[in-house]
């Protein structure tokens, strides 16, 4: 099945921008970005500070459908502590249960040679 995905709002280098969540990425520890707005097609490469990785799939999501592992793969311990950070980011945002976002998963390319 081929999936049709809209127009870019965004350039994939602009995916993950935070230190923390750069080396987060960079540790493993952080496997997927979510976005409202799509940075990426899968297939897509991108580099965090000299590391390769690889977009593996892109999907939407509605917020109240996110768990803990879904936190997890974003980097954080849990969804409460994901969405305070969230929204201390982003002082005007608010948690909207029905909003869609772009989840962006990604992995680390393997070194060739």
């Amino acid at each position: 099945m081929t999936v049709t995905y809209p127009e870019k709002t965004c350039q994939i280098d602009r995916l993950i921008r935070q230190s923390k969540l750069v080396a987060a990425a960079i540790a493993g520890q952080k496997t997927q970005q979510r976005r409202d707005g799509l940075y990426a097609y899968p297939g897509e490469r991108f580099s965090l500070e000299g590391v390769e990785f690889e977009v593996t799939n892109v999907e939407r999501q509605a917020l109240h459908t996110m768990t803990d592992a879904d936190a997890q793969a974003e980097g954080y311990p849990d969804l409460a502590v994901y969405k305070a950070i969230i929204l201390q980011m982003h002082p005007n945002m608010e948690w909207q249960e029905q909003g869609l976002v772009w989840v962006h998963s990604f992995r680390r390319c393997l070194l060739e040679g």
